[in-house]
């Protein structure tokens, strides 16, 4: 692989929808990946505190639609950050099935560390805070589907 084409696949990985392209031969494997927002600030927290308003007179709202819009005011409230997803996936706190959950309730993190997996198309997103502090909540259960921009956990910061 030359770096022409090299160069191509960066590009289409920055234009597009894609996160990740992993390319292996026998030669040599390349990697590349998109870095995303992860972690919501609070200004944008009180524009989602208007939506349970919404939910409340809507009454075709599921139950679980509710309490997951309703988290991120509960967050305003504590001061408490929310870390969302930054695509449509399945959630996975561990890596494997064997493996320890990456972050647990309690659990003291660092501005960078891995807190789950979303994984989408067969690609594995290592999904990391972009804040230091300590998971108050685990919002989603393991291997559930995930939205984009659905709140995962809540964090006090340091």
């Amino acid at each position: 692989m030359d770096l022409k084409e090299i160069q191509t696949l960066i590009k289409f990985v920055s234009e597009s929808g894609v996160d990740e392209v992993d390319i292996e031969k026998k030669d040599f494997k390349i990697s590349i990946r998109k870095a995303a927002p992860i972690v919501q600030a609070a200004p944008q927290q009180v524009v989602q505190a208007t939506i349970p308003a919404a939910v409340q007179q809507a009454p075709v709202a599921k139950a679980s639609e509710a309490e997951a819009v309703a988290a991120p005011v509960a967050s305003a409230d504590d001061k408490l950050i929310t870390i969302k997803s930054p695509m449509i996936g399945t959630f996975y706190r561990s890596s494997s099935p064997d493996k320890p959950p990456f972050a647990n309730v309690g659990d003291e993190i660092s501005a960078g560390s891995v807190v789950c997996i979303v994984e989408a198309m067969k690609l594995f997103n290592e999904i990391e805070s972009e804040v230091s502090g300590k998971i108050v909540k685990v919002l989603v259960d393991n291997a559930t589907p995930v939205e984009y921009d659905q709140p995962l956990f809540l964090v006090e910061p340091n």
